[in-house]
Parts: structure tokens; sequence; C-alpha cells
């Protein structure tokens, strides 16, 4: 059986990798609803064990702040990423 070369690719065109390219885009979009909610959960407990250690009431808020701020960047620099994949 004889074996033909594939044709060469125009510089600039997308292959198509079977469907992987929209399953990975799926799979950073889920993300971004994961991060925050995380974010925020890890900034509360970390205010809280803070709070328990320097005997203050008014750390987890920090806490909470820093990780919703955190987890904003993070959603921002997931959506630059993936609008450069697409363009």
């Amino acid at each position: 059986m004889a074996f033909n070369n594939p044709p060469p690719k125009k510089p600039g065109a997308k292959s198509d990798d079977g469907g992987m390219s929209t399953l990975l885009r799926a799979e950073k979009l889920t993300q971004i609803a994961f991060i925050l909610p995380v974010a925020v959960f890890i900034g509360w407990i970390l205010g809280v064990a803070l709070d328990k250690w320097l005997h203050q009431h008014w750390i987890y808020i920090a806490g909470i702040i820093f990780g919703a701020v955190a987890g904003f960047i993070q959603i921002f620099r997931l959506v630059s990423e993936s609008e450069k994949d697409m363009k």
C-alpha cells in the first residue's frame, strides 16, 4: 500500500484536531466558574486563622477582600489568554 504525504499546510491555517481545542476552551471556561468562590473561601479561611492567632476580629474581612481581588485577577488572566488563543 502506497503512502501519500499529506499536503503542506498553508501558513496561518488552523489545524483540525478533532474537537480537542473546543474541549480545552470549555475546560478553561469552567475554571472561571470555580476560581472566584475558591479564592474567596481560601482568603476567608486564612483570615479566620489570622484572627485566632492574633486575637483580632476583623482580619477575616481583609482575607475575603484579598481573595476576591486575587480571584478577579486570575479570571482576567484566563479570559485574556483564551481570547489570544481564539485569534
